[in-house]
């Protein structure tokens, strides 16, 4: 047989090995897999979190300039619908079932003269993650940001 020279076979009960191999390694590869994309989602989500701090700090900052406690009510409004917006996209909104958000007009910490618009925005990822856990992979409790932006 002159043209079996090539080509080369498995000894025998060695079929199987690459079947066993697979079935050890690919658990921790799956693991591994999985763990980045929680990570990078919990990462994405952060993101959206302090996007919408920002956005509500900024809302509430430009709102009318009149320092009236009656304007600090619709000023509140505003930073909170900002943060929604921000968050929708997550099927996340602020209330009882969603984030925690805070707005406060306060003086702003660096210069006691002017006041500042506060915005915490505060997540209990743990208790409801937006995908589902996966056992061995730990993720925060709580995600959470605060931004600040003067009162124009």
């Amino acid at each position: 047989m002159a043209g079996s020279e090539g080509t080369s076979r498995p000894a025998r009960g060695e079929g199987g090995a690459a079947a066993v191999e697979f079935a050890l390694v690919a658990p921790l590869v799956l693991l591994l897999l999985f763990g980045i994309v929680s990570y990078g989602f919990l990462l994405s989500f952060r993101q959206a979190l302090s996007q919408g701090a920002a956005e509500g700090a900024r809302s509430a900052a430009v709102w009318a300039a009149a320092y009236a406690s009656s304007q600090d009510a619709a000023r509140k409004t505003a930073a909170t619908a900002s943060v929604d917006e921000a968050l929708q996209s997550y099927g996340v909104a602020c209330g009882p079932t969603g984030a925690t958000c805070t707005v406060a007009i306060a003086a702003c910490s660096g210069d006691p003269a002017a006041q500042c618009a506060s915005v915490t925005v505060s997540y209990p990822y743990g208790a409801r993650p937006l995908i589902p856990r996966l056992p061995l992979i730990p993720l925060p409790a709580t995600v959470e940001y605060e931004a600040q932006a003067r009162v124009s």
